[in-house]
């Protein structure tokens, strides 16, 4: 286990912020002017009590007066920069935070997202490092001044007359009983108020993000139940929330109102008796309020940090989880290899394998096709030679050495991969075409992929060409657009080893005719593996693989399997109708 997540929780918080490297001069420097505002405002009573006694209409106590403006000057410009250096702070470490988060994000493996849902992600990302923000920015300071402020207050009432200081206190360890239990139960609330928002909008995000699977399955109802339930969680967890809030709120109130009354009653009767003066009475009553808010400060200050506590603790099971190894290995370069796949056992449960001792070899130039019914593990076979996965035993060999010897960067870079819904995502068509190729690719070689991929006479005829938007998923492509972009997408990459899985089984006959010839032309000169249920687009494959149930059962020619593998043939005489 990471030695991070062993940490007491707070040390967790401490060192996710340390990991960010926050300005520490800008961090002193806004602590230093929160502190001296917290100063400043202490001086103010003094000052006013001061005026209040020795106020003369024809001779103004002109120091007190200067003395008064400077502490509100140095109270307003010091609080007003203090809370801007503050921000910049904060903002500082959530941007540096949800960098680190954003770049683990995309070297996990492909497993995680295997077993998490997106929106789970997408809330660490954003609401969790939010938390944290908050808690910096608009809670940690006033914590430490408000604790500065309480105890200067408290020590210059006791200054300024000790007896009507402990009569006001002598309320605070009966209301303590109440509001530290209370205190912990608003705590506990919370968290689960925040746990449940951030299920509740992981289902937002599929939902949303399935909408069209959703409105076509007709499972408007279904979801409508679903998010009904969440909303009704959250309902519930505010409810209780307004109940603590109902019970603290009258009785702060209350005792705010007993303390005055204290103050009010207790103190005439030391100022009539002369054991205090009315401005040093008049300055309890200011000091009052200046203990009352940062307290306030302070109950919030704890409410918060629990719920930072709960969002350290997602963000470090995210920061702390094993990632790909891109760099680690060294750089495959081109060569005549062919791909040789040896004794392969894999599956993504270990109780339930998929795969069983595969072995066969991909030979240079030539075309090896993986068949057999649904479920044999013909898909997970290409997504171990893309190291998305790594086998339970076997190797994948390129030529003599295994793949992982390579950077994942350097070998995924060889590879070429069309699938039969190829993944568009929101942008032009440009963008889509030169995705994840690195610096300015010219347009003309954007123009010849196209064109070798039949895409560039129905790019043309839109109305922005290469500019124009193809909407969340390529929605406003059609089914053979998209996978002669797909097919163009590749063929900028310029692959080694050409992996296509199902890539004509969706479209129709016409589109199918050119999309087959674009895939020719990507074919062309490569090492190619297909997938494909109808076998009238792989008879002329140099060899066939066989799968079933993640054994292979046969290898051979089409003519060879015919003869040889009685499934094959079954599968031949079905779709090919011969005899």
């Amino acid at each position: 286990m990471n030695s991070l997540t062993e940490q007491p929780k707070w040390e967790q918080l401490l060192s996710l912020v340390k990991a960010t490297d926050p300005p520490k001069i800008l961090f002193s420097t806004a602590l230093f002017l929160s502190l001296l505002t917290t100063l400043a405002s202490l001086a103010i009573p003094l000052f006013a009590s001061r005026l209040i006694d020795d106020f003369d209409w024809k001779d103004l106590n002109t120091p007190i007066l200067i003395g008064i403006g400077a502490a509100l000057l140095i109270q307003a410009v010091a609080g007003g920069v203090s809370v801007y250096m503050l921000a910049r702070v904060g903002q500082h470490i959530i941007a540096s935070l949800r960098e680190r988060l954003w770049k683990k994000l995309l070297v996990l493996p492909v497993s995680h997202y295997d077993t998490h849902e997106t929106g789970d992600s997408v809330s660490r990302m954003t609401n969790d490092t939010g938390v944290i923000r908050d808690l910096i920015t608009d809670h940690f300071t006033g914590f430490v001044t408000g604790i500065i402020s309480v105890t200067g207050a408290i020590v210059i009432l006791f200054y300024l007359d000790w007896p009507l200081t402990l009569v006001m206190f002598s309320i605070i360890p009966l209301s303590l009983l109440f509001l530290i239990p209370t205190g912990k139960k608003m705590a506990e609330i919370s968290r689960g108020l925040q746990s449940e928002t951030a299920s509740f909008s992981a289902n937002l995000t599929r939902v949303i993000s399935e909408i069209r699977l959703v409105k076509a399955s007709n499972a408007e109802d279904m979801e409508w139940d679903k998010g009904k339930s969440g909303i009704h969680k959250l309902y519930r967890l505010g409810l209780k929330e307004g109940v603590i809030q109902a019970l603290m709120s009258p009785l702060v109130s209350s005792l705010i109102i007993v303390v005055l009354v204290l103050i009010i009653g207790f103190g005439g009767i030391r100022v009539s008796s002369g054991a205090m003066t009315a401005g040093e009475l008049a300055a309890f009553f200011i000091y009052l309020f200046q203990i009352i808010m940062p307290i306030t400060q302070i109950v919030f200050f704890a409410t918060q940090f629990q719920k930072t506590i709960g969002a350290t603790e997602k963000v470090m099971d995210i920061l702390t989880l094993e990632e790909e190894k891109l760099e680690e290995g060294h750089d495959v370069y081109t060569r005549d290899d062919s791909l040789i796949i040896d004794g392969i056992h894999f599956g993504y449960d270990p109780a339930e394998r998929i795969l069983h001792d595969v072995t066969f070899t991909a030979v240079k130039g030539e075309v090896t096709a993986v068949v057999g019914p649904s479920g044999s593990g013909k898909t997970t076979l290409f997504s171990l030679i893309e190291q998305f996965y790594k086998p339970s035993s076997g190797v994948i060999r390129y030529g003599n050495e295994p793949i992982d010897a390579f950077t994942l960067k350097s070998w995924r870079r060889k590879l070429g991969y069309v699938s039969q819904e190829s993944p568009i995502y929101a942008g032009t068509i440009r963008e889509n075409l030169t995705y994840g190729l690195e610096g300015e690719v010219p347009f003309e070689k954007v123009k010849a992929a196209a064109e070798m991929a039949y895409a560039h006479t129905f790019i043309e005829a839109f109305t922005n060409g290469y500019d124009t938007e193809v909407g969340e998923r390529g929605i406003k492509l059609s089914g053979g657009q998209r996978q002669r972009i797909a097919i163009a997408r590749a063929l900028l990459r310029d692959p080694e080893i050409l992996m296509l899985d199902e890539a004509t089984s969706s479209l129709d006959s016409q589109s199918e005719i050119v999309v087959q010839q674009a895939l020719k032309n990507l074919m062309n000169g490569r090492t190619t593996l297909v997938i494909a249920h109808r076998l009238s687009t792989i008879v002329d494959a140099d060899q066939i693989i066989f799968l079933e149930k993640g054994h292979v059962t046969g290898i051979g020619t089409h003519e060879e399997l015919f003869e040889k593998h009685a499934l094959y043939h079954d599968f031949a005489r079905q779709q090919l109708r011969v005899e």
